[in-house]
């Protein structure tokens, strides 16, 4: 960075695309079957991110001790990197660029097949510091992405978006690669991206879990991940525009992303809940020589590597939204345990011509810990009752799906509700998020 799993984890993945269906009546429609589930995403192992952590060590050990831009320790790690991606099948370009009188590098390495309109991009920068070998800041990202880049090609995965990953050079001196990369993307290439996914220190030593809160849908994909796992997360706010998805945000691309701390203090409450040393910084080798190999947290490395994968699975699988409008509401809404009354979530639509079509798409993101004591009904404007989901998935937790309603015969502009009721005892949840498209 710059100075200026259990059961709940495998439900929230289960990710199904509901038939569509219809009605002869404006009653409560039967509920949809799920037709198919995306692929579970893997285990990313430890042990291969470590090696490659090893890997980099070694290459600044061997090239006076750093991997600083104009450095030869950051070429060898470009050229580490490349070697390993050619030889799984990417296709890779190593883009060159100048900063304070030295060449820079920038890879880029695309995986085949996908939507070329709808890219997934996922990146870290590569450099270090002139102080030290940056094996947390951000060797711990670098190899999280480069072996969940591997990872794709040992599933031989066929996403529906097309994958790709980049490794920057010169973030330590203002965003310089990320920022070249962007800026040379002709508008109609920026246009093409759903979004970019940014993985800066995430193996701090004395970690926090923070969840970038920039775009929504992928701040809840992580979110997700992470209550799958049990584990409180927070909102990044230290590495907040000092990292490379800056330059993507700058232009308006949907960013995300993940950080375990770097040179601010971990509080009391946040030892408490997520472990590690109060009083103590997130990483005290932030920008320092002792940013070696002994500076990881495993479990934090461990937890998001996976979390890298997870979204990467998820997000590029996802069904791409019809074309319409859509409207979202992202905020918790608690839902009580039977016998409590049933609790809405609504959305206001605006500025949509006529009838909803008979195609609307429905997204509902719920945490609960028994999806089968649910029941889930889209409410219309005018009361009309549609109903998702009602009890169905038997002991699974969580409920993220997408539906296709039939409403065709509602004003489409209005005010639309998500309504779920808990309609037996012992487990209990949030909405999470639900979004409705036209």
């Amino acid at each position: 960075m710059s100075l200026s799993v259990s059961r709940r984890l495998a439900a929230v993945t289960a990710f199904a695309v509901a038939g569509l269906f219809a009605a002869t009546t404006p009653a409560a429609l039967a509920a949809p079957t799920a037709v198919a589930a995306a692929p579970t995403p893997p285990d990313i192992p430890l042990a291969n991110v470590k090696a490659h952590l090893t890997q980099l060590s070694t290459i600044a050990a061997n090239n006076g001790g750093n991997r600083a831009h104009g450095r030869a320790g950051y070429k060898a790690s470009i050229d580490y990197v490349k070697a390993k991606l050619d030889a799984a099948g990417f296709t890779t370009t190593l883009q060159t660029f100048t900063s304070s009188g030295a060449t820079g590098y920038n890879l880029i390495a695309d995986w085949p097949g996908g939507d070329p309109n709808s890219v997934l991009m996922a990146g870290a920068h590569l450099d270090s510091v002139s102080s030290g070998a940056g094996i947390n800041d951000n060797g711990s990202g670098s190899a999280a992405v480069l072996e969940t880049a591997l990872a794709v090609s040992r599933a031989g995965l066929q996403p529906t978006k097309h994958l790709r990953f980049g490794w920057w050079g010169a973030e330590e001196l203002g965003l310089i690669g990320s920022k070249y990369y962007v800026n040379n993307l002709p508008a109609a290439e920026r246009a093409k991206f759903s979004g970019y996914l940014n993985f800066d220190m995430i193996g701090s030593p004395n970690p926090g879990y923070f969840v970038y809160d920039d775009d929504p849908t992928i701040e809840q994909t992580f979110k997700n991940y992470y209550a799958g796992l049990g584990v409180p997360t927070e909102i990044e706010t230290e590495g907040d525009g000092r990292s490379d998805h800056a330059s993507f945000k700058n232009v308006g691309i949907p960013v995300g992303g993940l950080f375990t701390g770097a040179s601010n203090t971990k509080s009391s409450a946040q030892a408490q809940k997520w472990g590690g040393t109060a009083g103590q910084a997130f990483d005290r080798c932030y920008h320092s020589s002792c940013d070696n190999t002994a500076n990881i947290n495993d479990t934090a490395l461990d937890r998001n590597s996976d979390a890298v994968a997870y979204a990467i699975w998820n997000l590029g699988a996802a069904t791409p939204v019809p074309p319409g409008k859509s409207f979202e509401n992202t905020a918790d809404v608690n839902i009580p345990d039977s016998p409590g009354a049933a609790v809405s979530s609504p959305v206001t639509a605006s500025g949509v011509a006529g009838n909803a079509p008979a195609t609307t798409k429905v997204d509902v993101n719920i945490v609960h810990t028994y999806r089968g004591d649910l029941i889930v009904d889209l409410v219309a404007p005018d009361g009309t009752v549609y109903n998702l989901h009602n009890r169905s998935g038997g002991s699974a937790d969580n409920l993220v799906q997408s539906y296709t309603v039939n409403a065709s015969s509602e004003v489409a502009n209005g005010t639309w509700n998500l309504r779920v009721r808990d309609a037996a005892a012992q487990d209990v949840g949030y909405i999470n998020s639900w979004k409705i498209t036209f």
